[in-house]
């Protein structure tokens, strides 16, 4: 019965009803998220806001290529298992959710690997061995890499509750987490509560146990609840017919994401010629976007698996309602950022123990870098739109001209000037560039997708 309410929900519940209900609890548990982010440096500052929101800093490329994987890895299961909800297919949603579990131990293992292995050659590539800098990266980017098995499964678990309309049991996984390293931080960091005083360590530490207790309850809450897919161990197995689909999808969302990494990597090298406080102002500006772009994550999150059920079920207006809501939607999200990053900057930066230099230097580069949420929330839905009806590759597209072709660039050029405050200006560049053809993408996705009778209405 419940697999029979669910299939009604995704393809006949009035589509803001839906929307919302779907996305809702996944923007409140992104938003915790982006929380326990943010707490790690704003504890660490408190520690010492040089060395420390450096050290952060340096490790957030790693960070962010993590998230990239297995978030990657996860879209490729989430969108092939709801087109097969779509289409009925329950026997291969089963096989999609083993197989997304395959997928996500074999991502772990490339960063046990690095954890263990090349670490300190990568650190070594930013700042001079031996400086506190570099002492507190090795050990926090260690940490997290060796123990980031809990953030693989935690996404997976995730992404197979949001894919069967349980957003509600997914915001538990994420807040579980969330919760747990907000709690743990102080502790282990400080030495509270008897426990041994660990500085940039126990950040790290305190992050990898709350991804353990969020996969843990994940795994638990998929196995007990999600009665529209069956879990079994024989479908860990690899098919390769499967894991193809999913990677023709999941591919080009980790190549995307990834892409990130290697634009923070070259913009820390690139503001580290200017000063420390330079780089630490873009650190700070990665955890505090965080806050503007989760929500809007989290709303698309909840778009992705609607438009992928009604792309397998072709139902073509509620693609569009969905589209047109989701759209609007981030757009006043975004807008929300942008006022707040140009209208109270010192006290976003202030969160962050802050010197004076990087106040000086973070108010022009809030205000300049914001120009770019405006463009944003668009580029964002539009593409998703793309990734669920089978063409990744125009994310990749986008990101890689975005980031690769026009950011990194346009910064190194601007950067030519002397002026740290002319670098701010390569992110709403890159942006309208990224925005032009992601309107040009979607149009084309949706033209050869439909080319049949006009939209019906919708509610």
């Amino acid at each position: 019965m419940e697999r029979t309410e669910n299939e009604n929900k995704m393809g006949t519940m009035r589509i803001p009803k839906l929307l919302f209900s779907v996305s809702v609890p996944i923007i409140i548990s992104m938003l915790v998220q982006a929380l326990y982010n943010v707490v790690d440096s704003i504890f660490v500052a408190r520690l010492d806001p040089i060395a420390g929101t450096g050290a952060l800093t340096l490790a957030f490329p790693v960070q962010n290529l993590m998230i990239a994987v297995s978030v990657g890895l996860a879209i490729g299961m989430s969108a092939l298992l709801s087109r097969s909800l779509g289409q009925k297919n329950f026997e291969k949603a089963n096989v999609v959710a083993g197989q997304g579990f395959f997928l996500t131990l074999c991502g772990y293992l490339l960063f046990l690997i690095f954890g263990l292995f090349l670490v300190e050659p990568f650190v070594a590539m930013q700042k001079e061995v031996g400086t506190d800098v570099y002492g507190f990266s090795v050990d926090y980017v260690s940490i997290i890499s060796i123990g980031s098995i809990g953030v693989f499964i935690q996404v997976v678990t995730e992404r197979l509750l949001q894919s069967t309309g349980k957003s509600v049991l997914s915001m538990i996984v994420q807040l579980s987490g969330a919760i747990t390293n907000i709690i743990l931080d102080p502790i282990l960091i400080f030495g509270l509560a008897g426990a041994p005083k660990m500085g940039v360590a126990g950040a790290a530490i305190a992050t990898v146990i709350g991804q353990l207790v969020a996969a843990a309850i994940g795994i638990f809450l998929n196995l007990k609840f999600n009665t529209d897919i069956r879990i079994r161990l024989k479908n860990f197995l690899p098919r390769p017919e499967i894991l193809g689909e999913m990677l023709a999808i999941g591919i080009p969302s980790v190549l995307m994401q990834a892409i990130g990494s290697l634009m923070t990597f070259s913009m820390n090298n690139i503001l580290g010629g200017f000063s420390q406080e330079a780089e630490n102002v873009f650190g700070v500006y990665f955890k505090l976007q965080s806050f503007v772009f989760m929500p809007v994550f989290g709303l698309n999150n909840g778009m992705v698996p609607i438009i992928a059920y009604n792309y397998g079920a072709k139902k073509k207006e509620r693609i569009f309602a969905t589209m047109k809501l989701s759209a609007l939607s981030a757009f006043i999200y975004m807008l929300l950022g942008f006022l707040a990053f140009q209208l109270i900057p010192e006290v976003l930066l202030g969160f962050f123990n802050a010197s004076a230099d990087m106040v000086l230097l973070g108010k022009p580069a809030l205000r300049t870098i914001s120009i770019s949420f405006i463009m944003a929330g668009f580029s964002i839905v539009s593409i998703s739109t793309c990734q669920a009806m089978g063409k990744s590759i125009y994310s990749l597209i986008v990101s890689m001209v975005r980031q690769l072709v026009m950011l990194i660039p346009s910064a190194y050029l601007l950067s030519l000037t002397g002026k740290v405050s002319a670098v701010w200006w390569a992110f709403p560049i890159s942006e309208l560039v990224g925005c032009t053809l992601c309107i040009i993408f979607v149009a084309s996705v949706l033209k050869r997708a439909f080319k049949s009778a006009p939209c019906q209405k919708v509610n």
